[in-house]
């Protein structure tokens, strides 16, 4: 078996070095995209690694001190092989030297499942989040760094399709911890499909449901971009809402903070006559395209009454 603690044994003399002044520029780039913070930092940090910034490696001599780090780092054979094993990946890219790090992962005996996460967070640094999916998705692996994930996927959606983000959060499943991966996640949903998105906030408890349904209105009303949306305004007006809902909707458009959004009134106003509430319309006021819609209603309500 492989001794992971001889360093030429893990990095054999006459491979190249992936670490020139072309990587680390493109490292660091990719680690501005994720808001300062790659994945190999958030793994390094998690098991005790958390001096400077070791990684990228600058030099052979800074790759070596790496190497010593991990090694002798309170953490298991298995999480010391993983670290290892994402650098290796940095070999691989590096065409033709072989497979660094699959030689690496046999001869070590490391478990499958780390190769995989460790894989699937070395694409997402990367930001190669297609390949990333297929990874960090698997069935065998627990859904760490979930949050992260989320908000990494819906931040760097292309040309708003959040299918890559909703893919992993369908297959993983994960409990969300913090609000800022649950408000991201929901907004991707509101842009995918209000429908879903409004089923989902059924899922939580009393208060969050709240909370995610005022914002389901502002996401469908505005598009989630502040920019207004006719198709959105039609979804809210025809949307199957229970008893609560509609209370939540109706105050977050009158007197809650939807209030200030352009089509407010005219939202409220197609609601009510989509829910054949024709009393009530015809009790409101308005002018512009409004003005002879309502006074037909108002009329009709009227001689109805009559």
């Amino acid at each position: 078996m492989l001794d992971y603690s001889k360093f030429d044994r893990v990095f054999p003399s006459g491979r190249q070095s992936p670490y020139d002044r072309a990587l680390q520029h493109e490292i660091e780039d990719h680690r501005k995209g994720l808001e300062g913070t790659l994945f190999i930092d958030r793994v390094m940090k998690s098991l005790g690694i958390s001096k400077g910034k070791p990684y990228p490696p600058k030099s052979d001599g800074a790759l070596r001190q790496l190497h010593q780090q991990i090694c002798e780092a309170a953490m298991s054979i298995h999480h010391k092989q993983s670290l290892l094993y994402y650098i290796l990946l940095d070999f691989d890219a590096i065409g033709g030297q072989g497979s660094a790090s699959q030689v690496f992962a046999s001869e070590s005996g490391m478990p499958t499942i780390y190769q995989t996460f460790m894989k699937g967070l070395w694409h997402m640094d990367r930001q190669d989040y297609q390949q990333a999916l297929e990874c960090v998705a698997h069935p065998s692996l627990s859904p760490d760094f979930a949050d992260e994930i989320i908000i990494a996927l819906v931040r760097h959606a292309p040309n708003d399709d959040y299918s890559l983000a909703l893919s992993y959060f369908y297959t993983v499943r994960p409990i969300l911890k913090s609000s800022s991966a649950l408000e991201q996640l929901f907004d991707a949903m509101i842009r995918t499909n209000a429908t879903e998105a409004l089923l989902f906030s059924r899922s939580h408890p009393q208060h969050t449901r709240e909370q995610l349904f005022r914002r389901w209105v502002w996401g469908t009303l505005e598009d989630g971009r502040g920019q207004g949306s006719p198709s959105g305004r039609g979804e809210l007006a025809f949307m199957p809402l229970d008893s609560t809902e509609e209370n939540w909707f109706e105050e977050y458009l009158t007197t809650g903070e939807g209030r200030n959004l352009k089509r407010a009134k005219d939202t409220l106003l197609i609601r009510k006559i989509a829910c054949d509430r024709f009393a009530d319309v015809g009790k409101q006021r308005a002018g512009g395209q409004w003005a002879a819609v309502l006074e037909g209603i108002k009329n009709g309500t009227q001689g109805h009454g009559d």
